[in-house]
C-alpha cells in the first residue's frame, strides 16, 4: 500500500512528559516526507502555541483545537468557532460550579482566572506563552476550551447540547482537566474535510494518537495507531497499538507499514 498522509497528536505521541520528542519521531517525520507523504500536526492544543516544534520537525500543515481549525501549507481550510451562546453557558457553568476555563483564539489562550494555583499548572505543563484574562470581547472567536478542576462526576454538566461531549486530558498532572469536544468538530471531521480537499482516500491516511480527543480522528484514517501510553479506552477504537511515546512510537509504527526503516 502506498500512503499519502499522515496525522500525528503530539502531546503524548510526539512530545515525551518532559516536553521532549525522540530522534526517531524527528527521523520517522523525515522519511515519511521523503516518500512524498504529507504530514499534518493534530492537536488540541492552539497553533500558536507550536510554531517552535512545526518548524523543528520541518511541518507546514496543522489540524488545531481539537479540529476547529485547519490550515494546509498556509492556507486556511477551515474555521469553526464554537457558539458565542455556548461559550456564555459554558463561562456561567465555571463559575457557579468552581471550575476555572481557558479558551483558546487562534491568536491567544484566554484564562478565566490568570493566577490561580490551576492555571498556573497548566501553563507550566503545555509550556504556553501567549496568556491573557478572557474577556468577553473575544466571545465570538473562540475555537476551543479545556475545562480545569473537574471531577469527572461533573462532566455532564457541560454536555449542555447533544453535540458536546468532555475529553480528559491524558497529561500526567492534568487529567482534572477535560477537553470540550463538539460531535460535528472534531479530529476526525477536519481529516474528512483535509482528505476531501487534498483529494485522498482514507485508506491512504494514518493517525496516531494517545488521548480521548483522538478518538474520531482514528476513526477516520485506514491505518489508525494508539500509542501505548493512551488512555485505555482509546486501543478500542485504533487499528494497531504501537510502543509508547518514550519508546519510539511514531517509528515502529511507520516501521510496521513499511515506510521507515
Amino acid at each position: 500500500m502506498t500512503y499519502n498522509i499522515l496525522f500525528l497528536d503530539i502531546d503524548g505521541t510526539i512530545l515525551k512528559p518532559d516536553h521532549t520528542y525522540s530522534a526517531s519521531t524527528k527521523e520517522a517525520i523525515s522519511q515519511a516526507k521523503a516518500k512524498g507523504i504529507e504530514v499534518f500536526l493534530a492537536t488540541g492544543r492552539p497553533l500558536h502555541e507550536i510554531a517552535d516544534l512545526a518548524m523543528e520537525l520541518g511541518v507546514d500543515s496543522f489540524i488545531g483545537y481539537n479540529g476547529a481549525y485547519a490550515v494546509y501549507q498556509n492556507e486556511t481550510i477551515l474555521d469553526e468557532p464554537i457558539n458565542t451562546n455556548t461559550v456564555e453557558q459554558f463561562l456561567e457553568i465555571a463559575e457557579n460550579n468552581g471550575q476555572e476555563i481557558v479558551l483558546y483564539t487562534n491568536e491567544k489562550n484566554y484564562f478565566t482566572a490568570l493566577d490561580s494555583p490551576a492555571t498556573s499548572n497548566f501553563i507550566e505543563t503545555f509550556q504556553m506563552v501567549k496568556n491573557e484574562r478572557f474577556t468577553k470581547a473575544v466571545m465570538d472567536r473562540v475555537l476551543g476550551a479545556t475545562i480545569m478542576k473537574l471531577d469527572p462526576s461533573q462532566a455532564s454538566l457541560y454536555e449542555i447540547e447533544a453535540d458536546i461531549r468532555l475529553s480528559q486530558v491524558n497529561i500526567e498532572g492534568v487529567q482534572h482537566c477535560y477537553d470540550i469536544i463538539r460531535k460535528s468538530v472534531n479530529k476526525g471531521e477536519a481529516i474528512k474535510n483535509v482528505l476531501k480537499r487534498l483529494d485522498i482516500p482514507k485508506e491512504k491516511a494514518i493517525a496516531f494518537g494517545d488521548g480521548m480527543n483522538d478518538k474520531e480522528m482514528l476513526q477516520t484514517v485506514g491505518e489508525s495507531f494508539a500509542m501505548a501510553n493512551a488512555h485505555p479506552d482509546l486501543f478500542d477504537f485504533a487499528k494497531h497499538r504501537t510502543t509508547s511515546v518514550e519508546e519510539s512510537g511514531i517509528f515502529n509504527g511507520l516501521k510496521k507499514l513499511g515506510i521507515v526503516g
